[in-house]
């Protein structure tokens, strides 16, 4: 499992091991970017932990700088996301099923760590909360094949799409203006290979506000799956290894509650797909 930790801007690349062990993994030299993943990095990384993780140093709770973790990837070259994936969400949206993938873009500046406070943007009364599982590109993809599509898969990761609804919705234009603000894109804690995950396509998922359950679901209730996505996507742009898949969220969000119901400062959001950790996020009013 991939981590990066340290102050905003500064994060230093780390891993996870077996024992639960959060270990430096500094002196590797790399960072995990769109370099990493597209030259073989996670297997030189996985050579690298195996002949120096035993001494490599330990990530220490309450060490300043150590224990907050920052997004688990460096700033990709775009984060895709996909809308009305889950049956039940396009029916509290008020929205057909789509035949195809309904794609849109989220600003990597929205990009931060898993625990950071969420920044409800200026002129805000809307903004929502939304669970999801993000796929982490492994290899450059262009015009791929669904039965290939896996091969393009670095990892996958728990990621809260969070949205402003009168941006997205209301003003004009696309989603994107709803979904880029700072703080917007909580990804992580970690992110974990193929190998740890034995079945992307059916992991519960949840998230709660202050305590109470407003999401529950499963992947395997995706309209269309990851291989459908990876590939599909390919035919319309290339993919780059890092680029980040967000594949849409279920049911429950607060704009599909009666009444509507929406974040404001002091909230506390908690969320989790099960293989993939947990987040936490405090709702914080723009400075």
């Amino acid at each position: 499992k991939l981590i990066r930790f340290g102050e905003p801007c500064k994060e230093k690349p780390g891993v996870i091991l077996s024992d639960g062990a959060r270990v430096d993994v500094s002196a590797f030299g790399r960072d995990y970017d769109e370099a990493f993943f597209g030259g073989d990095g996670l297997t030189a990384l996985a050579a690298w932990v195996k002949a120096h993780g035993a001494s490599a140093p330990r990530v220490s709770p309450g060490t300043p700088g150590d224990t907050r973790l920052g997004p688990c990837i460096c700033r990709p070259s775009k984060i895709v996301c996909i809308g009305l994936n889950y049956r039940d969400h396009a029916a509290e949206s008020g929205m057909e099923l789509p035949k195809e993938p309904v794609i849109f873009f989220k600003a990597t500046t929205s990009l931060c760590g898993p625990n950071d406070n969420l920044t409800i943007p200026r002129n805000s009364v809307k903004t929502d909360w939304e669970v999801e599982l993000a796929v982490i590109v492994g290899k450059r993809a262009s015009y791929v094949s669904e039965d290939r599509a896996l091969e393009h898969v670095a990892g996958y990761a728990l990621h809260n799409d969070y949205s402003e609804r009168t941006f997205q919705l209301e003003r004009g234009g696309q989603w994107v203006k709803g979904k880029s603000c700072d703080t917007f894109a909580p990804l992580g804690p970690y992110l974990a290979t193929p190998d740890e995950i034995a079945d992307p396509g059916n992991l519960d998922m949840w998230l709660n506000v202050n305590g109470e359950k407003r999401q529950k679901s499963n992947t395997s209730n995706l309209v269309f799956g990851i291989a459908t996505l990876v590939s599909s996507l390919s035919q319309f742009m290339t993919l780059l290894p890092g680029d980040v898949i967000s594949t849409g969220t279920p049911g429950g969000v607060g704009l599909g509650m009666k009444p509507p119901q929406f974040l404001k400062p002091g909230d506390v959001i908690t969320l989790g797909i099960a293989g993939l950790g947990e987040q936490r996020q405090v709702a914080r009013a723009y400075a």
